[in-house]
C-alpha cells in the first residue's frame, strides 16, 4: 500500500510537498551529523567512539551487563582511542574511505561520510581520527583519489537544528 499512502499524502500536501531521493537524505543526514549505519556506525563502532554517549541511561552505567559493557564502561572512564569528527574540507569532497592525516601526513582516520553541503556551500564529513586529534579548530589533510585537500575539525551538527515544535 505504499504507492496509495504516498499518493493519498501527496494530494493531502497540496502542492507543498516533493518527493525526493536519497542523494537529499544523505546531504540532510550528513549536515545535521546524523549517523548512518553501515557508514558511520557498526558493530565495532562503539557509542563511545561515534559521540553517542548519551543512548547509555545512567541505570546501564551503573549496572552494566549489557553487551559490551566491558569496553564501553571503560571508555567512559577512560575515554576511546578514536572520535567521530565533523570536518570542512577544501579541494573535492572526501567521501567513505578517504584517509585522514595530521599536518605532518601521518595517516590518523577515516572518512566514514561526506559530499557537498546545499545549505553552506561547503565540502563536509564525518570521519574517525585517534583521541587526541579530534578537538574542534585542528587543521588536518583528507586525501581524496590520492590527492591531498585542507580540512578543519568543526562541531556537529553542521548546520543547527530547526525542527518543527508545535505550539
Amino acid at each position: 500500500n505504499a504507492l496509495d499512502l504516498t499518493k493519498a499524502i501527496m494530494e493531502k500536501g497540496e502542492g507543498k510537498i516533493r518527493l525526493t531521493g536519497l542523494g537529499a537524505r544523505d546531504s540532510l543526514r550528513l549536515e545535521a551529523g546524523l549517523c548512518l549505519y553501515g557508514n558511520d556506525i557498526e558493530q565495532h563502532i562503539t557509542p563511545i567512539e561515534a559521540g553517542l554517549a548519551w543512548t547509555i541511561s545512567k541505570r546501564r552505567r551503573a549496572e552494566g551487563g549489557f553487551i559490551g559493557a566491558d569496553i564501553i564502561l571503560k571508555q567512559l572512564t577512560d575515554g576511546p582511542t578514536k572520535r567521530r569528527v565533523g570536518l570542512i574540507a577544501s579541494g573535492a569532497p572526501p567521501r567513505g574511505h578517504s584517509e585522514i592525516l595530521d599536518l605532518s601526513d601521518k595517516v590518523i582516520g577515516e572518512v566514514t561520510s561526506g559530499g557537498f553541503s546545499p545549505c553552506l556551500k561547503k565540502n563536509i564529513a564525518m570521519g574517525y581520527v585517534t583521541s587526541g586529534n579530534h578537538k574542534n579548530g585542528t587543521k588536518l589533510k583528507v586525501s581524496v583519489r590520492g590527492k591531498l585537500s585542507d580540512a578543519t575539525i568543526t562541531k556537529m551538527p553542521f548546520v543547527p537544528s530547526k525542527y518543527y515544535k508545535p505550539e
